[in-house]
């Protein structure tokens, strides 16, 4: 049996870096969701059910971890107009741990844990809705093979909220994420804007030290850190595309220095290619949609190399900073062929299939998800393809060039096609109106089946597409 590996190196950090703080005492603690996946490979997985709630809905600390949670203290851009009054003001790192399996760094952080001196008025509380709606996210995005937090466990607290953006009052929740950091761009501005150098030097030794520590010789180590973060993020740039998501929120404060996409609000799944679809109803002028994430990410990305500045130069911290646009055209058209299960080719090849692939996809408006599903292994999956509610789709001229190019390419040794899944005529999806008819049954008489329907057939898609942990 695997034995949790309890860890506190955050703490380390001392208090300039986060506030200790109190959980909120809910009147009710019941058991929605656990990982019970994450929970074996963690040493967590024996918990009794009264166990679990302790610790993730009461917050009693686990052995050997922090002895109290810890309100991370950050600043960050906000639909680019800077904030310096941010900060974990609905939750907090609540424990850490060493992964067994990998010897990385963990941690347990909280979404609707209670008031924080960062709150800012608000109640420091999480919907339950929206705690469903980001295990649905997590799940959905990690079949899919996007570098995502973990929706480690959902507690509801028995609660009643008032939110103006759903029909109240609602229930309330807390959830326990499970994510390799949550230190975030914002957490660097914050030093830079209080011109904290000699924290932010710390910041970056420790962050080298437990996410990078391939860095550690580095002759400059804050350039060498920032082209590390920036090729991750591009990478996550580039999965998020290939999965046709939108996350909603590209705020400076919710992009981390791992690249491992996190803390899920109006986010969206593509009904069909569009560049222009935005998950958030307040994202009036499109500024974080689809299309436009790339660019929001490198966006992000200059905003980090600003607050290296003082530790190293310009002229070293700018192509590091530059090398995301390389990263990220190299990387589209690897995770297009991933979801696929294609072979790479080269470089040129593979840019141009992914050109006329979307080019296809924009005309036809076919269902993002289903082309994916129906051509995976490429012409090995043509009859398939052919029965397909989106067959029509694919029986004109315009569909040609892809189809040469599937033509050209070989199926992964993996395929998988024998998988149940690949059986059905149509994919799970997550498109906005099933999540909303997910939640209906549960809003209207705690009706929670579609909730684990939905959860088995993500598991079911996992497998067939042969996402490990």
């Amino acid at each position: 049996m695997t034995q949790f590996l309890p860890a506190r190196s955050h703490a380390d950090l001392g208090r300039d870096f986060f506030d200790p703080v109190a959980p909120a005492d809910f009147p009710k603690t019941i058991l929605r969701h656990r990982d019970q996946r994450w929970a074996e490979r963690l040493g967590l997985a024996d918990l009794s059910e009264e166990q679990w709630l302790a610790h993730f809905g009461r917050f009693e600390p686990l052995p050997g971890s922090l002895p109290e949670p810890l309100a991370l203290r950050y600043h960050g851009h906000q639909f680019r107009s800077y904030n310096p009054e941010l900060g974990d003001g609905r939750g907090f790192l609540f424990a850490q741990c060493i992964d067994p399996s990998d010897g990385r760094l963990l941690d347990f952080g909280t979404k609707g844990s209670g008031k924080t001196p960062w709150s800012r008025g608000g109640d420091g509380r999480l919907t339950l809705k929206g705690g469903v709606r980001e295990v649905l996210a997590t799940e959905m995005l990690e079949a899919l093979g996007v570098y995502t937090s973990k929706s480690f466990a959902l507690v509801e607290t028995g609660e009643q909220l008032w939110r103006g953006d759903e029909p109240s009052p609602t229930r309330s929740a807390v959830l326990t994420r499970l994510s390799h950091s949550h230190i975030r761009i914002g957490t660097f501005q914050r030093l830079a804007y209080l011109e904290d150098t000699q924290n932010l030097e710390k910041l970056v030794d420790y962050a080298i030290a437990h996410y990078y520590p391939e860095l550690a010789g580095a002759e400059d180590r804050p350039a060498a850190f920032l082209e590390a973060v920036v090729g991750n993020v591009a990478r996550l740039g580039a999965q998020w595309i290939s999965a046709g998501f939108v996350h909603g929120v590209l705020n400076t404060d919710n992009i981390n220095i791992t690249g491992e996409s996190f803390d899920y609000g109006p986010w969206r799944f593509l009904p069909h290619y569009d560049p222009d679809f935005t998950a958030a109803y307040f994202d009036e002028t499109g500024l974080y949609s689809f299309g436009r994430q790339p660019d929001t990410l490198a966006w992000n990305l200059t905003r980090l190399a600003e607050c290296l500045v003082p530790l190293s130069s310009v002229e070293k911290l700018e192509p590091a900073l530059n090398s995301i646009w390389p990263v990220f055209r190299d990387e589209l058209p690897r995770q297009i062929l991933r979801r696929l299960g294609l072979v790479p080719r080269d470089t040129e090849s593979d840019g141009a299939f992914v050109t006329a692939l979307f080019g296809f996809l924009s005309a036809s408006r076919a269902p993002y998800e289903q082309f994916f599903f129906d051509w995976r292994g490429g012409a090995a999956s043509a009859e398939r393809a052919a029965q397909s509610p989106s067959a029509a789709h694919y029986a004109g001229e315009a569909f040609r060039p892809v189809a040469d190019g599937l033509e050209a390419y070989a199926p992964v040794a993996d395929l998988n096609l024998s998988h149940p899944y690949f059986a059905r005529k149509a994919p799970r999806t997550m498109l906005i109106d099933e999540v909303e008819a997910i939640w209906a049954p549960i809003a209207e008489s705690d009706d929670w089946g579609l909730f684990h329907q939905a959860l088995a057939e993500i598991a079911e898609m996992r497998e067939a597409y042969g996402v490990r942990l």
